[in-house]
């Protein structure tokens, strides 16, 4: 791995390296009959439309520093919706953060920056047929090029969706040339997307990294450690369900999390959908 930094090596032009931070985030809602869990899904919609999504970018850009050339939304039937932002740069706000492998800012400090590329996000509400247990997942891509990672924006989008489950890939892609020529594949020091989290992210949830350093490609995997099932039970709060129900919920309610988590299924949950 080529390492340099910018502010010390002059560059042969624009800094091309591509920088791309993709992420899937998970909120999952326990609905217990057909009515409430289309009503879930109607009020997850809402709340996360095409003109609120855009919000949230707006505020991403906000934060790293880019002025917004284009926005395109759509919303979608039944449900789903999706906004793609063209974005370009503005000067550097503090040169210091440029290489330092911390957490990025959160919302009321604007210290980053971002270079000519694009942000989008997607949206896909769905529900399980038998169990009652309805996903929210929403895709988020931020893609750079220039001298900032945009790992910078990574705090502020997990606060704003207050996820149970995280799954994030961070890579470099090409290459940038010195004023002697020489390629140089990476600008910046990383060990571990988790190094740009805040504390408080950190001790909420698990995590767990798949890295290949030889690539610049880096996996990180987080899910909350501590569930408070009354968080998730939509239309009715604990007080509603029996003993017996409660445990059967949250069971499959951790099995949910963990299918999403570890990327498999570990077979059919116990139908405990109202019909």
């Amino acid at each position: 791995m080529n390492e340099m930094s910018c502010d010390r090596l002059k560059l042969h032009g624009f800094n091309n390296l591509t920088k791309s931070l993709s992420f899937n985030i998970y909120d999952i809602c326990y609905a217990a009959s057909k009515a409430d869990q289309n009503e879930y899904i109607e009020y997850i919609d809402e709340c996360y439309n095409a003109e609120r999504l855009t919000e949230v970018l707006r505020e991403v850009s906000n934060i790293i520093g880019a002025n917004i050339l284009n926005i395109a939304r759509q919303d979608y039937d039944p449900q789903g919706a999706s906004v793609t932002m063209l974005i370009s740069e503005e000067p550097i706000k503090d040169p210091k953060l440029l290489h330092t492998e911390k957490p990025g800012p959160l919302p009321d400090a604007v210290v980053a920056h971002l270079d000519k590329s694009h942000l989008t996000v997607h949206t896909y509400p769905e529900a399980h047929p038998f169990t009652g247990f309805s996903t929210f997942r929403a895709d988020i891509d931020v893609s750079t090029c220039g001298k900032v990672s945009p790992l910078k924006a990574l705090n502020y989008l997990i606060h704003a969706f207050d996820s149970d489950i995280v799954i994030v890939d961070y890579r470099i892609r090409g290459f940038t040339r010195s004023i002697d020529g020489g390629k140089h594949f990476i600008d910046h020091e990383i060990n571990s997307i988790q190094n740009f989290l805040a504390d408080d992210t950190r001790n909420r949830y698990q995590m767990i990294d798949v890295n290949v350093y030889q690539e610049n490609i880096f996996h990180t995997k987080m899910m909350l450690k501590e569930l408070d099932l009354d968080n998730y039970l939509f239309g009715r709060g604990e007080m509603g369900y029996e003993p017996e129900e409660l445990e059967r919920i949250f069971a499959n309610l951790r099995q949910e999390m963990e299918e999403i988590f570890y990327g498999r299924e570990y077979g059919r949950k116990e139908a405990i959908f109202e019909n």
